[in-house]
Order: C-alpha cells, then sequence, then structure tokens
C-alpha cells in the first residue's frame, strides 16, 4: 500500500477537469494595454520567482520557472505572482494525467512490481561495485535493511528525501499552485499544454526493466551524498534567481534523468507539448503567462534556448 500511494503521488495519477472560460473583452486602448503589460511584469517580477519575457507584436509571453518542494521558510512573494497572473489574458499549465479506473487498478495490482526489486535481486544485482559501495556508505545508519530491494526508482526517491533534504518538513507554495489558484479566483482562462493517457504511464512503470533506472539511481546516490541541505540549497537559488545553480543542483540532475522524464516516449512527449503551446502564445494577442519546471526552461536545448535560437529577445535573469 505505501507503494502504490507513493507511486500514484509520483505518477500524479489523477482525473483532472479542466474548463475555459470564454470571456468577450471591450476593445481596450493601446496606451492602457502598455499600463497593464507593465503592472503584469513589475508584479511578477517582484515576486521573486524567476522569470521571462518574450513579446513579438501584441503577443506577450511570460515564463515562469517552478520547482517544488519548496521549504516553507523559504521566502518568496507569492501574492505578487498570483496578482500578476490575475490580469493575463491566458495562463498555460503543465500538463495533466488521465487516468480511469483501470489505470489506477492496474498501478494497485502491480504494486509490488513497481516498488520492489525482481525476486532474488537486490541493489548489487544492477549496481557497479563502485555505486553500491557509495550507497552502503549513505546507508550505513539504516537499521532496516528494505532498501536494498527497494525497486531503483524508489530507492532513488527516498535518497533524495530522506538524504537530500527533498520534500522533507513542512512546505512552503509553489508557483505552480499559487498560478493555478490566481487563474481560479480571476477567472482567467487556462489550459493545460497537454495530456499524458494513464494507461501509458502505467505501462511505462511497469514494464520498464531495472537497468532503466540506473541513472536515476546514481544521481540519487550523488544527491544523497551532497547531503540534507540539497533541497533546502536548490530554493535558495531558484529564489536568488540563481538559474544555472537551480538547473545543475544535484536534485535537479536526478529528476532529469528519473522517470518519467526520462522515459524516451513520456519525456519527448512532455517537451513537445510545451514547445507546441508556446509556439501558439506566440501568435495570440494578449499576455499568456505560462509556468514550467526551470529545469525544462533552462536546460541546455530547452524552451529558452529555443527561444532565443528564433530570435526571440528573451528578458529574464541568466540561464546559463
Amino acid at each position: 500500500m505505501k507503494h502504490m500511494l507513493v507511486g500514484l503521488a509520483a505518477l500524479g495519477l489523477m482525473s483532472v477537469a479542466t474548463a475555459s472560460l470564454a470571456q468577450t473583452a471591450p476593445v481596450a486602448d493601446p496606451q492602457d494595454e502598455a499600463t497593464t503589460l507593465d503592472e503584469i511584469v513589475v508584479l511578477a517580477r517582484r515576486s521573486g520567482a524567476p522569470m521571462w519575457t518574450v513579446t513579438r507584436g501584441d503577443s506577450t509571453l511570460i515564463l515562469v520557472g517552478a520547482i517544488g518542494r519548496i521549504p516553507r521558510d523559504v521566502t518568496w512573494r507569492p501574492d505578487d505572482l498570483e496578482a500578476a497572473a490575475a490580469r493575463s489574458d491566458l495562463i498555460l499549465t503543465p500538463q495533466v494525467g488521465q487516468a480511469s479506473v483501470s489505470d489506477i487498478l492496474r498501478v494497485i495490482w502491480r504494486a509490488r512490481t513497481i516498488g520492489q526489486m525482481p525476486r532474488g535481486t537486490t541493489t548489487a544485482t544492477y549496481l557497479s561495485p563502485g555505486d553500491q559501495a557509495r550507497l552502503e556508505t549513505i546507508m550505513a545508519g539504516e537499521r532496516n535493511q528494505g532498501w536494498r530491494t527497494k525497486s531503483l526508482l524508489f530507492l532513488s526517491f527516498d535518497l533524495m528525501k530522506d538524504k537530500a533534504g527533498y520534500g522533507q518538513g513542512r512546505e512552503g507554495e509553489d508557483a505552480v499552485d499559487v498560478i493555478r489558484r490566481a487563474a481560479r479566483r480571476g477567472r482567467v482562462e487556462t489550459r493545460p499544454v497537454g495530456t499524458v493517457r494513464g494507461d501509458e504511464i502505467v505501462d511505462s512503470l511497469i514494464t520498464a526493466p531495472q537497468p532503466t533506472h540506473l541513472p536515476c539511481a546514481e544521481a540519487a546516490i550523488a544527491a544523497a551524498e551532497y547531503g540534507p541541505t540539497a533541497g533546502r540549497d536548490r530554493a535558495e537559488d531558484w529564489r536568488a534567481l540563481r538559474v544555472a545553480d537551480v538547473v545543475a543542483s544535484p536534485i535537479d540532475r536526478a529528476l532529469s534523468v528519473c522517470w518519467p522524464w526520462a522515459d524516451p516516449e513520456i519525456g519527448s512527449q512532455l517537451h513537445q507539448q510545451w514547445a507546441a503551446a508556446i509556439e501558439t502564445a506566440m501568435t495570440a494577442p494578449g499576455v499568456t503567462m505560462g509556468v514550467a519546471p526551470i529545469r525544462l526552461l533552462a536546460e541546455e536545448e530547452g524552451v529558452l534556448d529555443g527561444l532565443e535560437a528564433q530570435g526571440f529577445d528573451v528578458v529574464g535573469p541568466a540561464w546559463k
């Protein structure tokens, strides 16, 4: 049951209903539009969340780089971001998972397959002797030796949480939650950039052999070796707009090579959906605010690199 619940949380397997609110806007004065845009940008920047603006003609795109698991005492100004989002014409949010009852039942039915090693194997079966020795050092104080037979994916998540401080303790709001709340309260049209089918997610998780998760486990071991401040240091870098440091953090390096982003089909689908949504946004009049994982925006050959390569002037903090 524990593995099932953690799996569901990691997958985000939930049915999400998204409603688009059609609004009829009065004809606006260009000067008023410019003032509104300036207000939105100023508010968004004042929040402390990393953000970039791209403008083409009468289309402006504001991209907010989000991270999850922000410790509550790492302070920023979500109210300003919420106010900026409420003034936008359209909000783009991350993908949603569409899971049926049968998808969830499959996860429950295959809980052991997902959460445990194949019978008769341990971490030493798959990790190199060097990585196994590093893991032994990290886990030396553990009384429960169940980690030896836990699936590499779930062990990796545990290492990031328990040893690298990713998601430990009380968490504050992240940018995705703030912007979604602003859209709901302000009745701003909101669109997820795409959907991921539940059966595809479950198939990917159930059928992936353990060696598939070796890069994830290796990166999680490195994050654990960094120590329990890894999660906090990443959040502090995010708040200080040290974007390249966030992307290069042990936590983000691990997340980038862990499921689902590392799955060749799902990961590619997630990237392509964001690219298509941004291309469409650049042809729509008004202000579109998009909130995406900062890694997806700022990684090498990511969204920001792509916009720059197309000749757009991307205004915001350095990302490389």
